[in-house]
């Protein structure tokens, strides 16, 4: 029989989200059940819960950066025991045959990845239902190991934030001799500092702000360059070899390229829409500088990542909160009054 378990739900776009108890699917063959520790809070989650985007279906549980424990398994599943400490990400299911799939690129299937919430199953078509809840049950080949030595509660938003920015960089073979900018200091950005540094590039933190000059050096930051003065952007010219855009809404690209060494590329994690204002494309030919995007990681790679967290001691700076203090956390979120991440304590949730 499904497991009846509690959870906290979006209710409607306009109301804040409220308990409500959801049905857990009987374990499947390749099933895991995971008993949640944690769960962060992503932006998604807030645009999910209010509707931002136009196609939420509620009720709707939000939350996919769960860290928790495998409570029972599958008659086929083979990879975890129960007991084991996991993690569960943006996806929980792919066709797992098409090229992207073949790659270990499952977030590129070409039929579509299953989200974790806000989707709907691949076999029976039910709406997924997300980590704001004391269980998930998730197709074992789309659980993660999380590693010893790696805080379970500040590892939770690595499995959004953390691969978010781990991917381009580790895709573009970030390494000691690289200069890399990141431009934002917000969730993600304090975590592509994080990650730039510890694979031992040189960091340029791009900021709007100066009062973040010395809490970026903290974040590993070797320099700190204010985009609204001229003169500073004027003596970074032709220095990056990539730049990492986590800045959430339109912005001026221009005087980022100029920043861009020949060959150099900016990644577009943070931005969702047209860019405004339009780019001259003679800035991208002088110099075949590239503009490009990239979402999550795969499977293989996100494990990568949480290794790579675990060995290096790298790990995402939170805010603990309790499951009814949600809606205040959105609201701050809504301010940018988090340093950096949320994380629900889902103990909290009785």
């Amino acid at each position: 029989m499904p497991q009846t378990v509690k959870s906290y739900a979006a209710h409607a776009a306009d109301q804040p989200l409220a308990p409500l108890e959801i049905e857990r699917r009987d374990l499947r063959a390749n099933d895991v059940s995971i008993a949640i520790d944690f769960c962060g809070v992503c932006h998604t989650d807030l645009h999910f819960a209010r509707n931002h985007w136009g196609r939420s279906r509620y009720p709707l549980v939000p939350g996919h950066e769960i860290v928790g424990t495998i409570a029972a398994v599958g008659p086929a599943a083979n990879r975890f025991q129960v007991g084991d400490r996991v993690a569960v990400g943006c996806m929980v299911d792919a066709c797992l045959s098409c090229p992207a799939c073949s790659d270990h690129e499952e977030q590129y299937c070409h039929n579509g990845a299953t989200q974790t919430y806000g989707d709907k199953d691949r076999v029976d078509g039910s709406n997924t239902q997300g980590g704001y809840s004391r269980v998930i049950v998730v197709r074992e080949e789309f659980v993660l190991r999380v590693p010893e030595g790696l805080d379970p509660a500040s590892a939770a938003p690595l499995l959004c934030a953390g691969i978010t920015t781990y991917s381009p960089l580790n895709y573009h073979q970030v390494g000691p001799g690289m200069h890399v900018g990141v431009i934002g200091l917000g969730g993600l950005g304090h975590m592509a500092i994080k990650f730039a540094a510890a694979m031992g590039a040189e960091v340029t933190l791009f900021t709007t702000s100066e009062s973040k000059i010395p809490e970026a050096k903290r974040l590993g930051a070797h320099h700190v360059v204010l985009s609204t003065e001229p003169d500073q952007m004027q003596a970074t010219q032709r220095q990056l070899d990539l730049i990492i855009d986590t800045v959430p809404e339109p912005h001026p690209m221009a005087s980022y390229l100029q920043c861009m060494a020949r060959n150099g590329n900016i990644v577009l994690v943070g931005p969702v829409g047209l860019l405004e204002p339009p780019i001259h494309t003679g800035m991208l030919l002088s110099g075949r500088k590239a503009i490009s995007g990239s979402a999550i990681g795969g499977i293989a790679e996100t494990q990568a990542m949480l290794d790579f967290c675990a060995e290096k001691g790298v790990t995402c700076d939170i805010e603990m909160i309790r499951m009814d203090e949600i809606d205040t956390a959105y609201q701050r979120m809504e301010n940018n009054d988090v340093r950096y991440r949320f994380v629900i304590d889902m103990s909290t949730l009785q």
